[in-house]
């Protein structure tokens, strides 16, 4: 029995075609329309499942193809984020067996292509996929990692990666001094298609490790959003994932995680480390112009098309590179946008983990980073506005500048 998936994102292809495999069916995957008609013709299947939303042309074409151009009753069962039920009535109107909406579970999507289809006569070997979920977004995570060979929480990250799938997570080695790249490279293994490994030869900082790791997972043309997350999971995986449930479900472009203490969150700081925290915030609210609560908070998620914005410029200061973050965003789009685009979302748990780089000393001197920030974008901002009365100079008064030069 042959199964053909269609979808632009490998990371929903690659868990559903190995459990259908594993349940003994032939699969074959596409990743655009063009190249599943293609596979219609020459895999000749016993089942088409298929996406909607996908760049270039809609998967509805496939639902045409089969049923109007083919004249095919090959079943076919759509597995789609596109909850308008317009689409969904015109889906079935085409021909279509099945519309399943995303996310939903694994096995949900296994039970309903055997009702379709049945069952092969030869079964393969049973593992348990009963809690996997097909996403409807795919996300990008980029991890920076400076000698955490002790810390790192492999099970936690592969876990976590097996359940959701969508995810792609990229450990940048930010010139590991210990084992680091070793255990990173361990841990990739034989998870190649959801996991990189980044890897800086020297020490750069958090800032230029996220940045650098930022850069290279914009690359990727499946991943829809892309965020970071601390290395030792101070901020744990569900929480993240809770802010990407915000960002997918509304018009924010970056939604950052507040560690707001509230009744029924888990939030530790050690008391010194808050009382500078509060002095730090103010500054730091002073700056932007905005009433964030914690910027400085080590779990981000980012709509893809501000990423170029946010980071493709090296950072002023290596720790509280957030803060430039949103002052970047402040001075390409405007301070009223800004607060329109950014959302800061308090955390179900946060905890202060043992072994942390950043000492008391060292929040000390952020003080003096925040001045830098403050003297570097005031004067970025200076020379724009001088960029366009220049501009402006030129278009209105042409024949005076001509008689200068």
């Amino acid at each position: 029995m042959k199964v053909l998936a269609i979808d632009d994102q490998k990371l929903v292809l690659i868990p559903l075609a190995l459990r259908l495999k594993e349940l003994g069916y032939q699969v074959e995957t596409a990743t655009s329309v063009a190249t599943g008609k293609a596979l219609i013709e020459s895999f000749q299947p016993d089942l088409v499942i298929v996406d909607i939303n996908m760049p270039a042309t809609s998967g509805i074409e496939i639902v045409k193809y089969i049923r109007n151009e083919k004249k095919s009753e090959t079943p076919i069962m759509i597995l789609s984020g596109n909850t308008d039920d317009n689409i969904i009535a015109q889906a079935f109107d085409l021909g279509a067996n099945d519309y399943m909406k995303k996310p939903l579970s694994l096995s949900e999507v296994c039970a309903r292509t055997k009702r379709l289809i049945g069952v092969p006569n030869q079964m393969g070997s049973k593992k348990d996929f009963q809690d996997v979920l097909i996403q409807k977004r795919c996300v990008g995570v980029v991890i920076p990692c400076y000698n955490e060979e002790e810390r790192l929480l492999s099970a936690a990250f592969t876990s976590f990666i097996k359940k959701n799938s969508g995810y792609h997570l990229c450990f940048v080695n930010d010139g590991s001094k210990d084992n680091t790249l070793q255990v990173l490279n361990e841990l990739r293994k034989g998870r190649e298609d959801f996991i990189t490994v980044y890897d800086c030869e020297q020490n750069g900082g958090k800032a230029e490790a996220v940045r650098l790791g930022m850069l290279h997972m914009a690359k990727k043309q499946d991943l829809d959003y892309i965020g970071f997350l601390d290395a030792d999971l101070s901020t744990d995986l569900a929480d993240f994932d809770a802010l990407v449930s915000t960002i997918e479900s509304t018009d924010y472009k970056i939604v950052s995680g507040s560690r707001i203490s509230r009744m029924g969150a888990n939030i530790t700081k050690e008391s010194a480390r808050k009382i500078i925290s509060l002095s730090i915030n103010y500054i730091i609210r002073k700056i932007l112009s905005m009433d964030f609560k914690d910027t400085q908070c080590g779990a981000k998620i980012f709509h893809k098309d501000v990423i170029e914005t946010s980071f493709k410029d090296k950072f002023v200061t290596q720790w509280i590179f957030d803060v430039e973050i949103f002052k970047r965003i402040t001075l390409k789009y405007g301070l009223a946008n800004a607060k329109k685009m950014l959302c800061e979302q308090p955390l179900k748990r946060w905890i202060h983990a043992d072994g942390s780089k950043l000492s008391m000393k060292d929040s000390v001197k952020i003080i003096g980073q925040l001045g830098q920030i403050a003297i570097h974008y005031r004067a970025n901002k200076k020379s724009k506005k001088n960029a366009t009365t220049n501009f402006s100079n030129e278009m209105f008064f042409p024949l005076e500048k001509n008689l200068e030069v």
